[in-house]
């Protein structure tokens, strides 16, 4: 990660514009308090009352600010960001230091007292803050919540959990992903993170829903591609036979990234949906947009 005042920097330069000039002027004003300030009152208070100044709406960024985000910090897609999370994160980043880490109770009680968009504002984040590795008890905590929209902070679009939550904390994020039928495709770093525990757990809950009657969503089958044995093949196959469209696409791109010689054989009855994959225009971003317009 780079530097603290290039990410601020970089932030107030896509905030400005994208957000009127008269709340750029409040964000100054605050930016000032925050710093000289012996207390937490004022970031508190200005956390808090940018609501008043900022929307909702996302940022305006063209190829050259992504490009940007990318190189302050890899995995970071401000994209789908906020004015209004942006100017809370750039008070956030006033408030916190590389030098020491005893700015984190300030933090926890911003997280304890924050309201629904607060909390997505400080979860999205969390790739941007000093000690990230000291914040990984508060990712897990903030993974338990029943908010959609706060649980899609943390897990969607952010490469914080995959480079630091443990294993159980990880498996956990997926498997609620897909309970809450949440865009798999939109988990950063999905495939560095596969593991046999996760596939193990998928397969049965695979078989539940099978013995129930009811489908799985088609990105489930990324996560069993790595581990795939002869039970997996088999779960391959009754798809390749019996499942929707969608749903074949999804298992022919399983078996295209497995090793397992069974997968390969798979394929090769299925050249079409191999030339969609080898062309490009077939991937798990495709199958999960397209799965969400199904649903």
């Amino acid at each position: 990660m780079m530097l603290l005042a290039t990410i601020r920097q970089f932030l107030i330069k896509v905030l400005s514009q994208s957000a009127p000039r008269e709340s750029m002027n409040w964000l100054d004003e605050q930016v000032v308090k925050v710093t000289g300030a012996k207390g937490n009152m004022k970031l508190f208070l200005a956390f808090s009352q940018a609501s008043r100044y900022f929307s909702k709406e996302t940022l305006a960024l063209d190829e050259s600010d992504q490009a940007a985000a990318r190189e302050i910090r890899s995995g970071f897609q401000p994209s789908l960001w906020t004015t209004l999370q942006t100017a809370r994160t750039i008070l956030v980043l006033e408030a916190v230091s590389e030098k020491n880490d005893d700015w984190i109770p300030t933090l926890d009680k911003l997280f304890e007292s924050a309201d629904m968009h607060e909390l997505e504002a400080l979860y999205a984040a969390l790739p941007l803050y000093p000690f990230p590795e000291k914040l990984k008890k508060r990712a897990s905590e903030g993974l338990r919540t029943n908010i959609t929209s706060v649980f899609d902070a943390i897990a969607l679009n952010n490469p914080y959990p995959a480079e630091f939550l443990d294993e159980p904390a990880w498996n956990q994020l997926v498997l609620k992903a897909i309970f809450m039928q949440r865009p798999l495709y939109r988990i950063t770093g999905a495939d560095a993170r596969a593991n046999v525990n996760l596939a193990k757990t998928l397969v049965d809950y695979v078989h539940e829903r099978w013995s129930a009657g009811r489908n799985v969503m088609p990105e489930l089958w990324r996560f069993l591609s790595p581990f795939a044995d002869m039970e997996i093949l088999g779960m391959f196959e009754k798809v390749l036979k019996e499942g929707s469209k969608l749903e074949k696409e999804a298992v022919t791109l399983a078996c295209f990234h497995s090793e397992h010689a069974g997968c390969k054989e798979l394929l090769d009855r299925y050249p079409d949906y191999l030339a969609a994959i080898r062309e490009g225009s077939l991937n798990w971003a495709a199958v999960g947009e397209s799965y969400d317009l199904e649903r």
